[in-house]
């Protein structure tokens, strides 16, 4: 069989196992048969080309594995299109927030909206100081669940970068926010329990200082005033199945015992049922439950567990276009929206 030696002049092609040399815009027209002109407009999607020369430009690029120069790109537009994304909960464990099924959706499904939309995500670790992105050229940076004051969103704010997080940034020039309607959550959940039966719903809740945790926290309340129910709350100290699992285990023995059980601190659901079973207790007999979670898990436990969903690929999506409609429609923008989470009913509850 014959081979056929690579020409010099192919760029893409290496010889030796160097480095292939960047395809350019010009040696995709040369191989394509095309103008330099007529490929740019192509690959753009300008120009008045017919169908079948769009095809064979777009095609040839895919094939010779052609990008654009984005730093060129860049500097025509004075453009980085980057956004920066940062966890304000975890400043004391800056990585831990990928562990969270939350906050893994929400950070993937937020990445892949800011793609969609030509932006790409810079991620930040929780509590980054400010010489960790002060020389990055972000156009906005993300907080979710910022914690009460935080100096993450007064340092960004402060140097003229656009902020996007909860409703905690309410008001503030160069903030916009997507958030959860709390109250209405907590109607939900906690109507839900006492329709079935319970009469003693006890709170599990992160002993945090971010708006969801306190809004969450003060609609209980307000809800228990309302019925004259017993307010039952134990505080998580921090995150993590142990943490949450063991104040599950101290909010079942206290007296009076609950026939409910809110878990709004984040952990695995069957770890929540295996919890009562040591403690001798039946769910749903001898207290229903219901925890904030997206942890699919959920629906396979024994048995399934109701969970209150915070749509975090909803809360990703709405946000980004809110977020990106700010950056390049100016005015006009509505400073922020507000969704309703969504219960998710099962035999636990």
């Amino acid at each position: 069989m014959t081979t056929r030696e690579p020409s010099a002049g192919h760029a893409g092609e290496s010889r030796g196992g160097a480095a292939a040399p960047r395809v350019r815009l010009v040696d995709v027209a040369r191989e394509a048969g095309l103008s330099k002109t007529t490929v740019s407009a192509a690959l753009n999607g300008t120009g008045r080309l017919s169908p079948a020369v769009r095809e064979k430009a777009v095609e040839t690029a895919r094939r010779m594995g052609y990008r654009p120069n984005a730093t060129a790109r860049q500097l025509r537009a004075g453009r980085a299109r980057l956004i920066g994304y940062v966890v304000g909960e975890f400043a004391g464990e800056p990585w831990t927030y990928l562990d969270s099924p939350y906050f893994a959706q929400l950070t993937g499904a937020t990445a892949a909206a800011a793609l969609r939309h030509g932006y790409a995500l810079v991620m930040l670790p929780a509590g980054s100081l400010q010489r960790e992105w002060a020389d990055l050229p972000l156009e906005a940076v993300i907080v979710a669940d910022p914690v009460e004051d935080d100096p993450l969103v007064e340092d960004f704010l402060a140097a003229r970068i656009p902020v996007f997080s909860d409703a905690s940034v309410a008001g503030r020039e160069g903030a916009h926010w997507v958030d959860l309607d709390t109250d209405a959550a907590v109607r939900d959940c906690l109507g839900h329990l006492r329709s079935g039966g319970a009469r003693r719903t006890a709170l599990v809740l992160p002993d945090s200082t971010t708006r969801f945790h306190r809004e969450m926290l003060a609609a209980y309340r307000a809800w228990c005033a309302d019925h004259g129910a017993e307010e039952l709350v134990t505080l998580v100290p921090e995150p993590g199945n142990g943490p949450v699992v063991r104040a599950v285990e101290r909010a079942l023995t206290a007296e009076p015992r609950p026939d409910g059980l809110f878990v709004v601190a984040e952990a695995s659901p069957p770890l929540v049922m295996d919890a009562a079973r040591r403690l001798g207790l039946a769910v749903p007999g001898d207290v229903r439950v219901v925890c904030v979670s997206e942890d699919e898990s959920a629906a396979h436990a024994d048995p399934p567990v109701s969970t209150l969903s915070l749509c975090p690929v909803e809360v990703a999506e709405k946000g980004m276009a809110l977020l990106v409609a700010a950056l390049e429609g100016g005015g006009g923008t509505p400073p922020g929206v507000l969704l309703t989470a969504r219960l998710r009913v099962r035999a636990s509850s």
